[in-house]
């Protein structure tokens, strides 16, 4: 075996440069790639949300249809008139995700008296997805203009009309759909 002084070894591994070209041709492909990762995200938590609105809005005409023309959280859970937005959105809650009777009187099993509902099946309200997963409702009973639509203020997942029947995401962002 011969060894030649001095002369160079050759090791193996990536030069400075190769590795370079790599990390450039990642971040390149990162930049393209992130933002319709982030757009699909949006576009599902959309999606979400109005299916969300759409499923509530039907329990909540149904309930109107049950109940005399009252929407739910118009009555506190025993039929009475609510005493604050606070027993409203109980009340709200309640109506739509235990059996009541014709006057919006909650109990948790059905009987021949408490007949209707539950009209949300998984007994809570949906998560609004722009909310920080929030499933909570601001109940507003004095507003009787149907046209109005604010979510301003609002500090929960949705915001209900009593008067009007108007449930709309509480995320300031989404008062039109």
């Amino acid at each position: 075996m011969s060894l030649v002084i001095g002369a160079r070894q050759r090791q193996a591994g990536f030069t400075l440069i190769e590795m370079l070209i790599v990390i450039i041709l990642l971040g390149i492909l990162a930049a393209i790639i992130i933002p319709q990762v982030s757009v699909t995200t949006d576009d599902a938590k959309l999606s979400a949300l109005k299916s969300d609105l759409t499923s509530m809005r039907n329990a909540i005409e149904l309930y109107y249809v049950q109940h005399k023309n009252v929407y739910p959280g118009q009555h506190d859970i025993t039929g009475g008139t609510p005493a604050n937005a606070a027993a409203a959105a109980t009340a709200f809650v309640q109506q739509l995700t235990r059996y009541t009777d014709e006057d919006g009187v909650v109990q948790n099993t059905k009987d021949a008296t408490h007949k209707y509902g539950p009209y949300l099946k998984n007994g809570v309200l949906a998560t609004n997805p722009y909310t920080d997963s929030l499933s909570d409702v601001t109940c507003d009973i004095t507003e009787n203009d149907i046209t109005v639509k604010d979510s301003t203020g609002a500090t929960t997942a949705w915001k209900f009309y009593t008067q009007t029947g108007v449930l709309m995401a509480a995320d300031g962002a989404h008062d039109t759909l």
